[in-house]
């Protein structure tokens, strides 16, 4: 019996429905966000990606009220409080609550800012900063406000737009 032929039983093996299926390579961006165009391999990730274009921020740190998109992000915020910051500078001292804030913040000890902007040569310490500002260069809009619909290039002006509709 070949793999395309139906059993004694009258069902196709898992191999011949295995076949059926579209290939995807590992890796392939298949879901996209129609906000932004952005392409995402995990539908997962695409819906965590979404709620940066509403600003939405449903989770809120019981202690300080602060507000934040994610679970996840609330939860690393949390450390804040407990006071434990486990991580420490060994040129400077300055001690984080995470090993990545350590890490981010030894670059500013070398003076080294390796990531430039193609379009007019600024030049910055983290990858991420380059990127939000090669936002201001391409216009690509990121954020819009999900009570007027205007739209912002960074959080941060959007945080600062919303105050506009509690005024």
């Amino acid at each position: 019996m070949s793999s395309t032929q139906e059993d004694q039983h009258g069902a196709r093996s898992q191999r011949s429905q295995e076949a059926d299926k579209p290939q995807r390579r590992k890796g392939e961006k298949t879901h996209t966000c129609d906000k932004c165009g952005m392409g995402f391999a995990v539908k997962g990730s695409l819906k965590r990606h979404q709620v940066i274009h509403t600003g939405e921020r449903q989770f809120s740190c019981e202690l300080c009220g602060k507000t934040f998109s994610w679970k996840d992000v609330l939860k690393k915020h949390q450390l804040i409080h407990s006071g434990v910051k486990a991580y420490s500078c060994d040129q400077c001292g300055r001690a984080f609550t995470q090993s990545s804030h350590l890490q981010k913040h030894l670059v500013t000890h070398s003076g080294i800012k390796a990531y430039s902007c193609d379009i007019c040569g600024k030049t910055f310490r983290h990858i991420d900063s380059r990127n939000t500002h090669l936002r201001i260069h391409t216009r690509h809009v990121v954020y819009c406000c999900d009570q007027c619909d205007k739209q912002f290039i960074t959080g941060t002006d959007l945080q600062q737009h919303m105050f506009t509709h509690t005024e």
